[in-house]
């Protein structure tokens, strides 16, 4: 029976059909490379306040304490502005760019949105690095280079909204401003469940 099926690499050989390769462009190539390094290096600093918290105790230091509601509002309207990145993306896909450089629009908004409260925070903490000791020390580390990689994303989106204006986008550019701002809001979640629920 298996000799009676049809052999459909040999047919499609026959009348001159080659099969499609889908490579991957090089800027997504690039963008997912970079990611696996950067969850090397937040895996890295995840340990350090695990390994800290097992050796401290109290864990956070008596008369430290955080903004935890208000920081979980702003934590929802990160995560939201996935959502809308998404929507964002899509559009552009299409080549709606009224609608691509208005989604992108609200995606930037938010996360300035994000990083106006990190900003307050700051002010607002009674503690410091050096005051603070080692909860200080890798409080400040984990968020502070998680708000490094926010500020990277926005210009990245700047950049972005930049190219749907002028038309001057790529599939590629496109999906590596995508999977960098999925990435910088899915750290963020890691974050805020470790610093600011676990403790």
């Amino acid at each position: 029976m298996a000799d009676l099926a049809p052999d459909f690499t040999t047919a499609s050989a026959d009348i001159g059909v080659k099969p499609t390769i889908r490579r991957p462009t090089p800027a997504a190539v690039g963008m997912a490379v970079w990611l696996g390094s950067e969850v090397m290096f937040f895996s890295g600093l995840f340990a350090a306040w695990f390994t800290l918290r097992s050796a401290n105790d109290p864990w956070p230091p008596a008369g430290i304490g955080l903004e935890v509601w208000r920081t979980a509002i702003f934590t929802v309207l990160l995560v939201a502005s996935s959502g809308t990145m998404i929507l964002s993306h899509r559009a552009a896909e299409r080549r709606q760019m009224r609608a691509a450089i208005g989604w992108g629009g609200l995606t930037l908004a938010l996360g300035i949105a994000f990083m106006a409260n990190q900003t307050v925070e700051y002010l607002d903490n009674g503690f410091t690095m050096d005051s603070g000791g080692a909860y200080g020390s890798i409080y400040y580390l984990l968020t502070g280079f998680h708000g490094l990689h926010v500020v990277l994303g926005l210009g990245l989106l700047v950049f972005y909204l930049t190219a749907l204006r002028t038309e001057t986008d790529t599939p590629g550019f496109r999906l590596a401003t995508d999977w960098y701002w999925h990435f910088v809001d899915v750290v963020w979640v890691a974050v805020f469940l470790t610093v600011y629920v676990i403790g």
